[in-house]
């Protein structure tokens, strides 16, 4: 099997499963990171971060591919996002084309980039593929637009189920936006996929877990009240209140020095009608996969037991 495998964001969320299930399946990786780690089976940590050139030189060195997992989703500037998701893209790109050999390049990105204007963290998203397809040159480059992606760890999707079995599902606005999702292991098996494949240089693919026209809320609540067996009502916070809650988080955020992930763009993103991707690219490009895991599933998962409820949030 070639080999190494160079992952960056290996000890957050999705970053974490990749590493679990790419050890799993047999391959060497480098992975890198800030903070001192222990052994770990089939594994390199490189210590550093997306500004240091020396770790991210050794990072790439004589890898076989390049997973760019990485990324900043809390701020309360345009530049604190872009300084990870942006330059951080541009420096790893720019580790890799020192080698002297082509190299395959997977940028795991984010849905959010269709919509740049919506957000410092959309418009970071956007950019850092521009980072890397302007400067690609001989990389042989995929970018993932994946959508929502949840599963263990998650921090941002699992309050929302955790409060779905109270009975309540808390969604901002009352308009009827429609979303997909993705379950992280779906996500996971997508990059394996791509690993052993031969995709050409150049595409740019969205991923959810299948359901045709994604959800609304009201189809969530139901989802969740048939697998829980309870009645789970949607609760709308109202657009105008919850961004003026979001422009007192962001002031605050500046003044205490925390990164908020309740911001004004954060509240445009969640608002915005029309989070609903399509698989056919990339099920046509890796015909050997398909995601396995929709809502339902991973609910009804949760159940068994009851205290797997921590499925979803490590």
């Amino acid at each position: 099997m070639p080999g190494p495998v160079a992952l960056t964001g290996a000890t957050g969320f999705i970053g974490k499963t990749l590493l679990r299930r790419l050890t799993d399946a047999g391959w060497q990786v480098r992975a890198l990171t800030r903070r001192p780690h222990g052994p770990y089976k089939n594994t390199q940590w490189i210590h550093g971060d997306l500004e240091d050139a020396a770790a991210l030189r050794e990072l790439v060195r004589d890898a076989s591919a390049i997973i760019h997992c990485a990324g900043v989703v809390r701020g309360n500037t345009a530049a604190a996002f872009a300084a990870t998701n942006v330059r951080g893209t541009a420096n790893l790109v720019a580790a890799a084309l020192e080698r002297s050999e082509a190299t395959r390049f997977l940028l795991i990105s984010s849905l959010a980039a269709r919509e740049p204007g919506l957000s410092w963290y959309a418009s970071s998203k956007f950019r850092a593929e521009q980072a890397l397809t302007e400067r690609a040159g001989t990389l042989r480059w995929t970018v993932f637009r994946p959508t929502a992606v949840y599963g263990p760890g998650d921090r941002e999707i699992s309050p929302l189920f955790r409060a779905a079995r109270r009975g309540i599902l808390p969604m901002v606005g009352s308009g009827p936006a429609r979303f997909s999702l993705i379950h992280v292991d779906d996500l996971a098996a997508a990059t394996l996929d791509w690993l052993l494949s031969d995709l050409p240089a150049g595409g740019v693919y969205e991923l959810h877990d299948g359901t045709p026209g994604g959800y609304d809320r009201d189809e969530v609540a139901r989802i969740a009240s048939e697998v829980w067996g309870r009645p789970v009502r949607p609760l709308a916070l109202p657009a105008a209140l919850a961004s003026l809650l979001a422009g007192i988080n962001l002031g605050l955020s500046r003044l205490c020095r925390y990164a908020p992930m309740l911001t004004p763009g954060k509240v445009r993103e969640l608002t915005h009608p029309d989070w609903v991707c399509d698989n056919t690219p990339l099920s046509t490009a890796l015909p050997g996969w398909q995601p396995r895991i929709r809502l339902r599933d991973a609910l009804y998962a949760a159940t068994i037991p009851e205290d797997k409820t921590k499925d979803f949030h490590g």
